[in-house]
């Protein structure tokens, strides 16, 4: 067997969080998902691999080609760190 390492590569990501409008103007693929009295509860993320669900506090991610995707806080931390301006 073989090991590989990930590529280092900026990508740009937003927290799936309130203010909506920062998120959903970052990510126009993203359509919130409203609970009985109009609260968002999670959110729906058209990708190149189908829709995928963004719970609240998960990370949408936009790719190296411009895709984005939603990413659990977990896996986020361990795969990516700030970069410094």
């Amino acid at each position: 067997m073989s090991r590989y390492r990930k590529k280092p590569v900026e990508i740009e990501a937003v927290l799936f969080a309130a203010p909506w409008k920062l998120v959903c103007e970052f990510c126009p693929e993203l359509r919130l998902i409203r609970g009985e009295r109009g609260q968002v509860v999670w959110g729906q993320i058209h990708t190149l691999e189908g829709d995928m669900r963004a719970d609240i506090g998960d990370w949408i991610i936009r790719g190296v080609k411009g895709e984005f995707y939603p990413c659990k806080p977990d896996i986020f931390a361990a795969t990516y760190e700030a970069v410094e301006s």
